[in-house]
């Protein structure tokens, strides 16, 4: 029996590429189970692949087969890998840190090097600019139909020389602790940190209590306010903020029915840096 084939790409869908790479998938095994992750990642934004990688893999059946591609390096040396994660999905991308979320957070089992001699697309040998369709599209296809095993694809190698972005890891500094702004909830404006819920419960902080939340860039603080730690959004007033753990069990911060991101122009990445702290407790006399 196939496994189910999953795509995504910074391809959009205003054009022809997304159906290209289903078509191959298609005449590879005509019976296979093709499904989007997502085709609005944002241009070369490797990072942006990586963490909806992460989001969304776990959920999937063991063998499932995913293909990412936002390949700013494509037709370069850039390697090309295909790897089954320890949660038993395999992906298909081009080796420039598509996979760091997964490492990180998932860890990988086994990793092959994609050579394209024999794992391309008959008749694209002269095409240099869409490897989504001629080779990963199409190695995916084929390891999803059971036309190949992981292990046809090229020799192993070491999953500790994956590409990895640069990250910020979550720690416990005194009283708070402290991460990164990974990626935003897009359609809703929350933002996800990288803190996971272990580390933010040796706070000692429970449901309904307060937290005090600083975000910051490079620069200067962007923000600073105490704000309730709440299972879901509806445990607080339209407009108010609050700290809640998301979807993939990090801590993330939001507004009941608004947009945190643009209410206070608060962006990610790097030099987005978030600190949460049990907040002092106020007696009044």
């Amino acid at each position: 029996m196939s496994e189910a084939l999953v795509f995504q790409s910074d391809f959009g869908i205003s054009d022809g590429a997304v159906s290209a790479m289903y078509g191959v998938a298609f005449k590879v095994e005509p019976a296979l189970r093709v499904f989007d992750l997502t085709h609005d990642i944002p241009q070369y934004d490797v990072w942006e692949a990586s963490y909806r990688l992460v989001q969304t893999l776990q959920y999937w059946p063991v063998g499932t087969v995913f293909v990412s591609v936002v390949d700013p390096g494509v037709g370069t040396s850039r390697r090309s890998v295909a790897v089954r994660t320890r949660t038993g999905q395999i992906v298909v991308t081009p080796d420039n840190g598509t996979l760091t979320h997964v490492k990180l957070m998932l860890g990988v089992a086994e990793a092959r090097e994609l050579r394209e001699e024999g794992n391309r697309l008959s008749g694209s040998e002269l095409s240099y600019t869409f490897h989504g369709r001629d080779v990963y599209a199409y190695t995916g296809a084929r390891l999803a139909a059971g036309r190949v095993a992981l292990a046809d694809l090229g020799p192993a190698i070491d999953p500790g020389t994956i590409v990895e972005l640069p990250h910020v890891p979550a720690a416990r500094d005194g009283d708070a602790v402290t991460g990164a702004i990974d990626v935003l909830d897009v359609r809703f404006g929350s933002l996800w940190s990288n803190i996971p819920h272990g580390l933010f419960e040796g706070l000692g902080v429970p449901y309904g209590g307060r937290v005090e939340v600083s975000i910051r860039n490079d620069t200067r603080e962007l923000y600073r306010n105490t704000m309730a730690y709440a299972r879901s959004f509806a445990e607080v007033n339209v407009g108010e903020p609050l700290v809640y753990i998301n979807s993939i069990l990090n801590l993330a911060v939001a507004i009941n029915q608004g947009s945190f991101a643009r209410a206070y122009n608060i962006g990610t990445g790097l030099s987005w840096k978030i600190a949460v702290r049990k907040a002092p407790r106020v007696v009044y006399e």
